[in-house]
């Protein structure tokens, strides 16, 4: 049996906070705002999978009205909703993610993104896609408002 999930995250950039992607600290002069390190990317794939397992949002299960998720590492987040998946008796056939920032280039980051998430998730990279694209000057992504990640996950029954 499949399940496919999809999600979408955004977060707003501003001065004063780290860049935090896929689990890589970037160099930037804007991070994004959120109760957690809003890593934008791990959050979109952890929500596409409770949402593959009917799980419901991430805010359900990590709220950002608990002060225990204060900063919390996205990292340790996507590695709790693997462990959901695994009791549910499911594993990632594979995931597809996209990353819509306007700087800095995801370019030299995109192979630590994709290690980073196949060991959270126990797979092979190869299972994992990460993409990045810009928003050309368009929208909240061009002014570099915001970044916008979105995930698409299928799940198979061990």
């Amino acid at each position: 049996m499949f399940r496919i999930g999809q999600s979408s995250d955004i977060h707003q950039l501003v001065s004063g906070r780290a860049l935090i992607l896929g689990g890589v600290k970037i160099m930037h002069d804007k991070g994004c705002l959120g109760h957690s390190d809003a890593d934008a990317l791990l959050h979109a794939v952890a929500e596409s999978i409770l949402g593959a397992l009917a799980l419901g949002d991430l805010g359900s299960h990590f709220s950002d009205q608990d002060p225990a998720y204060a900063g919390i590492d996205s990292m340790i987040i996507l590695r709790k909703v693997a462990e959901m998946m695994n009791e549910a008796g499911y594993e990632i056939q594979n995931l597809d993610a996209l990353i819509m920032i306007e700087k800095p280039k995801m370019a030299p980051h995109i192979h630590a993104m994709r290690t980073n998430i196949a060991n959270c998730l126990c797979c092979d990279i190869s299972q994992v896609s990460v993409k990045a694209t810009r928003g050309e000057g368009l929208g909240f992504v061009g002014r570099e408002e915001g970044v916008l990640a979105q995930c698409v996950t299928l799940l198979r029954k061990k």
